[in-house]
């Protein structure tokens, strides 16, 4: 007798072949069946008008410190995310010896923006090794986790404070080999590295004083079965992210093992420069490289207020100093300041028109209540000053805690996007969940892939979709038995509505340890959700399944 029996859908089973109705049945985690299924089963769903694929799999996100404190992963599953993968931007939770943990923290908070007090009051800290943090995080799962190992960390176990001060001498990259190969072993799928992220002291992380020497020897392990290295390259400029794609060929070649770089994005200031890095990772896969970048679906929202330090500021050195380093009183100190303030608005000219289309989100006071929705041109302008000046009055009216959105950056050309997601050497990735929670409301990918690009530009078929979201990724990651509706593999599914299958709005979540909400986006058209052959969500509500598992690659 099968467990769950899955009938009269639309089966897009991640090959990228046409779409047919039928059946799926569900024996002990597996798909048993497929077709036209009469075998009796214990529960059966009704995918009457609903397409049946197999379950998403996210290849870039930071759920590592969240997997601590809701095994969901929440909102990847109402997302029609079966699988994910954490530890991406040379950070992991573990390897992490009990010293470094607060060092750690700082890295996380800063590139990845999430609040240290989530970690104080949301983290029991009671792992070392990366095999004791994969023990802890599947006391509760009910999503499938492949995570990768941070070069940051097996630098900072190896090395301590010296990994962020020098390279490392041949006794200290033997240790991190040997460090590298418990990790795999005990379920790493890969290590990540990055070329551009700073510390909480706005310093360089510790994969970016590693050589070529050390990148070497521990792409050897990676090669002994076959695992990935993901990298964050210097997405800011073409030319040398073309160089770090011949770099990664050069090491995909001489280890054999599949590369992929993070983020490639679209935007009107380097069109030119997106057309020329694909043009070059064309060119590496004719030699046999396989070097992958991953593009997003969706263009990013920043939101933020000046109570807490935001990356849109980044390139503000004068804007972020203040406030990365500045108490509340300090910030408002520095705004009231005539001198400072008329450094900061010069500062901030720079980006031009930018300010203009930026919107009051949210404010306190019944007084500026009348500008919410609207943008900092129109609020100016009522009042006489500049979108940027209006801004900083806001804010010191508002106690700081006037919000502003930044929407739509990145990927302001949809036709390019679309032919860049529809083309067979790009892979789809980048999301971030996880990260960002005060500024982003980093999910929706999916959603927005059969949205925008299947339904609105018809820039891929619906079958086409599913297979770069599910099967692609899934073979180029080497998950193997997964991301297919055949016989023998996982039973990961997701039902979802062709017709309404949507990112859905954003909106507060209280579920963050200490800070209390975050940003998130809600999911359309996402029926169904099934991980390791159990319902996970169901019409909008999550069951109590925890049948999520650790997935092992190569």
């Amino acid at each position: 007798m099968l467990d769950l029996v899955i009938k009269n859908g639309k089966i897009v089973d991640g090959t990228g072949l046409p779409g047919y109705v039928g059946d799926i049945g569900i024996k002990e985690g597996r798909i048993a069946a497929t077709g036209n299924v009469t075998e009796a089963c214990k529960e059966e769903l009704d995918a009457s008008g609903m397409v049946v694929s197999p379950g998403f799999i996210d290849p870039h996100t930071h759920f590592d410190a969240q997997l601590l404190w809701d095994g969901c992963a929440k909102p990847a599953i109402e997302h029609g995310v079966t699988t994910i993968v954490p530890g991406n931007c040379s950070l992991s939770l573990a390897p992490l010896k009990s010293k470094d943990r607060m060092k750690l923290v700082g890295m996380f908070n800063q590139i990845e923006e999430m609040p240290v007090k989530a970690f104080e009051e949301g983290v029991e800290w009671d792992w070392e090794t990366f095999e004791e943090f994969i023990t802890r995080i599947k006391k509760s799962l009910a999503i499938n986790v492949a995570p990768l190992v941070g070069h940051s960390v097996l630098r900072l176990w190896v090395m301590g404070e010296e990994s962020a001060q020098r390279s490392a001498n041949d006794n200290e990259i033997s240790e991190m080999q040997s460090l590298l190969r418990e990790c795999l072993s005990a379920g790493a799928i890969g290590l990540s590295t990055s070329f551009v992220d700073v510390n909480e002291a706005l310093e360089p992380v510790p994969s970016r004083y590693a050589g070529q020497k050390e990148l070497n020897a521990l792409c050897e392990v990676l090669s002994e079965s076959n695992k990935i290295l993901q990298v964050v390259h210097e997405f800011f400029d073409p030319d040398v992210t073309i160089a770090r794609v011949d770099q990664l060929a050069d090491i995909s070649l001489r280890y054999r093992i599949p590369t992929t770089f993070s983020p490639l994005f679209v935007n009107t200031s380097d069109d030119v420069g997106v057309v020329r890095i694909m043009n070059r990772v064309k060119e590496q896969f004719s030699r046999g490289a396989r070097v992958w970048p991953q593009v997003q679906t969706r263009p990013i929202d920043i939101s933020f207020c000046f109570e807490v330090p935001s990356l849109l500021f980044i390139r503000l050195p004068s804007w972020y100093k203040t406030m990365r380093f500045g108490t509340h009183a300090e910030i408002v100190k520095d705004f009231n300041n005539e001198g400072k303030r008329k450094k900061m608005v010069k500062e901030a000219s720079m980006l031009g028109p930018f300010w203009n289309d930026l919107i009051l989100r949210q404010v306190s006071s019944d007084q500026n209540s009348k500008f919410v929705g609207k943008t900092l041109k129109e609020i100016a302008e009522s009042r006489n000053t500049t979108p940027i000046d209006a801004m900083i009055d806001l804010s010191l009216e508002e106690d700081l805690q006037a919000h502003f959105l930044a929407a739509n950056m990145g990927h302001t050309d949809t036709e390019m996007v679309g032919k860049l997601l529809s083309d067979p050497f790009v892979h789809v990735g980048a999301s971030d969940g996880g990260a960002h929670i005060l500024s982003f409301s980093t999910y929706g990918d999916t959603g927005y892939l059969f949205s925008q690009f299947v339904r609105n530009c018809q820039s891929m078929s619906l079958e086409e979709a599913v297979k770069k979201i599910t099967l692609d990724t899934a073979s180029i990651w080497g998950m193997k038995e997964r991301g297919c509706l055949k016989e023998g593999f996982m039973a990961d599914i997701t039902i979802f509505e062709e017709a309404l299958i949507d990112r859905g709005k954003e909106y507060y979540i209280d579920d963050v340890p200490g800070d209390g909400h975050r940003y998130i986006r809600d999911a359309i058209g996402i029926d169904t959700v099934i991980i390791g052959g159990s319902i996970a969500y169901r019409k909008g509500s999550y069951t109590n399944a925890q049948t999520g598992d650790i997935v092992r690659v190569g």
